[in-house]
């Protein structure tokens, strides 16, 4: 499995440590009653669907394409000439796209000692990373920094300090944030001079975001995982008069086999796009019915030689210092 994958994969232990500690396991998020019960407490269920969701998305190859080509000329400015170069890494999973981003800074910045914090709640996680980096080559000059916390936890601790970072990436992390405004002004204090901060999440423009915005009448989207985009992101960047970069990385995702009555993998497709467990077979009718349009919506998806091709669109969001 690739980088950015093994990296969603283990942000679910971030996802789901978070939830428990902020909803205290009840999670019951529709408003059409508790017959429908969420995702995110059945780890078993989760993986399955979303591995459904990895086999049809693009949405790797997209966003390895964007690391690969963009990667270099952002770690051209970075360190600014001192040592070594730090790093915060927030959501970092079991490090392997940890690791791969370093390779990146250290193929800029040959010879650069680097210092990586890891941010990551979940203790197995940790352990799967220290593993990672025993089995892993030309790390000689890199130490590590381990926080086993979330990062509100990790924010509220360090706001005392005066930690500064000349690289800060969180991809697909911001959605478990309690308080983005507060996070966004602490992260970007938090950069180097030159520093930059990436922030990877799912596109206002694309399918996900029309789809919450067209169903929002059904659950709550302050307990839906997914429920901020680019749009909230860059409107509270614009308000702080950030300086940043936006680019769209148009990932796709088949969904032809949602619409297959009785397909084992378009019901688990459906369970992670709903973020809800056995969704076709306990949703209502009239519920069922309204997602499944939506989905087939021109604004969430085209159909392309007769296949339904959801707009799985992701952001990358890159910050510049103040």
């Amino acid at each position: 499995m690739s980088y950015y994958l093994k990296l969603l994969q283990t942000n679910y232990s971030f996802m789901l440590a978070i939830s428990r500690r902020r909803y205290n396991l009840n999670l019951q998020y529709f408003n059409m009653g508790s017959a429908l019960r969420t995702l995110l407490l059945d780890e078993n269920h989760y993986m399955q669907s979303f591995s459904a969701f990895v086999n049809r998305s693009t949405e790797n190859q997209c966003t390895q394409q964007f690391i690969e080509t963009r990667f270099p000329e952002m770690m051209l400015s970075l360190g600014n000439g001192k040592s070594p170069i730090n790093v915060l890494s927030v959501g970092s999973g079991s490090g392997e796209l940890d690791l791969h981003i370093i390779s990146k800074i250290q193929s800029v910045r040959r010879g650069r000692p680097i210092t990586n914090n890891v941010v990551e709640p979940n203790v197995h996680q940790i352990l799967k990373y220290k593993e990672c980096i025993a089995n892993t080559p030309g790390l000689d000059n890199v130490s590590f920094i381990w926080h086993e916390k979330t990062a509100d936890e990790y924010q509220c601790e360090a706001n005392e300090k005066d930690a500064k970072f000349d690289f800060i990436h969180m991809i697909q992390v911001i959605y478990y944030l309690d308080d983005l405004p507060a996070a966004l002004t602490f992260f970007r204090r938090s950069l180097a001079p030159n520093g930059k901060l990436l922030i990877v999440l799912i596109s206002g423009d694309g399918g996900w975001a029309t789809l919450r915005r067209k169903c929002a009448s059904y659950w709550s989207l302050k307990d839906i995982c997914m429920n901020k985009t680019s749009w909230e992101l860059t409107s509270l960047l614009d308000a702080m008069d950030a300086k940043y970069e936006k680019h769209e990385i148009p990932a796709e995702l088949d969904i032809t086999e949602c619409f297959i009555e009785g397909n084992k993998n378009g019901e688990l497709l459906l369970d992670f796009m709903t973020e809800t467990c056995d969704f076709s077979k306990v949703a209502s009718p009239d519920l069922k019915t309204f997602i499944m349009d939506n989905l087939k919506d021109p604004e969430c998806s085209t159909i392309k030689n007769g296949k339904v091709i959801f707009k799985n669109y992701v952001s990358a969001i890159i910050i510049e210092a103040q």
